[in-house]
């Protein structure tokens, strides 16, 4: 199949779609997750705190295939959560996807809190302010750690193949993805098409990471 071919098929607009949706559904999900706890790790003490964020850092090497096992079990009709019917649907790949994201952004979103906290949080103290009224000036004060958390995690998730695989089943016209999509044309020799998607899965990330990122400086936005 010719390459231009292959980005004319009129799949190719449903699966980035989907792709985009459920990354940055995942994205916005690690976020309302990891901004929190990354920043109260980063200001809070209390017992057990260090092996918080030993934790957190070590789960940025969280295996995909792993996390989609876990979860398949889990949401399978068999499994505790199979009552909420997400396997094999795009909600489960969100959830699959957020589950790789929110260490990414809870490790650093409190290495950027934790230096705001050395630098600025007596001072914030003095004059009032209590720790969890202190949190949003922190995250104001390292927005461009901020805006790189999210940006890595959202890199997480819309290059995320293993887990979504197992989850989302890469069922046509239903949830299959641009990764998914990928590795199936590879498996079936048609390498335009599988370049066809690269490309565009590339273009997607780098216009989307670029997008935040200039909005975020110029706003001043916290995230």
């Amino acid at each position: 199949m010719d390459l231009w071919v292959a980005l004319g098929t009129e799949d190719l607009p449903r699966i980035a779609a989907l792709s985009l949706a459920v990354s940055l559904s995942a994205t916005a999900l690690a976020t309302l997750w990891g901004l929190p706890v990354g920043a109260a790790l980063a200001v809070y003490s209390f017992p057990g705190r260090h092996a918080l964020i030993i934790l957190a850092n070590a789960l940025l090497g969280l295996p995909p295939v792993v996390v989609g096992l876990a979860l398949y079990l889990l949401l399978s009709r068999s499994g505790p959560l199979g009552r909420l019917g997400l396997l094999f649907t795009p909600g489960g790949m969100v959830l699959a996807q957020a589950i790789l994201a929110a260490p990414i952004v809870t490790a650093l979103t409190h290495r950027a809190v934790d230096n705001a906290w050395d630098r600025y949080g007596g001072a914030l103290l003095v004059d009032g302010a209590t720790r969890r009224r202190a949190i949003p000036h922190l995250l104001a004060i390292e927005r461009p750690g901020i805006l790189t958390a999210v940006l890595a995690a959202f890199g997480r998730t819309i290059s995320e193949v293993g887990a979504i695989i197992i989850v989302g089943g890469n069922i046509a016209g239903y949830t299959r993805a641009m990764t998914t999509a990928i590795v199936l044309e590879t498996s079936k020799v048609d390498l335009a098409l599988a370049l066809g998607l690269g490309l565009v899965l590339i273009g997607i990330s780098t216009t989307v990471s670029a997008t935040v990122f200039a909005l975020g400086t110029r706003t001043g936005a916290p995230w």
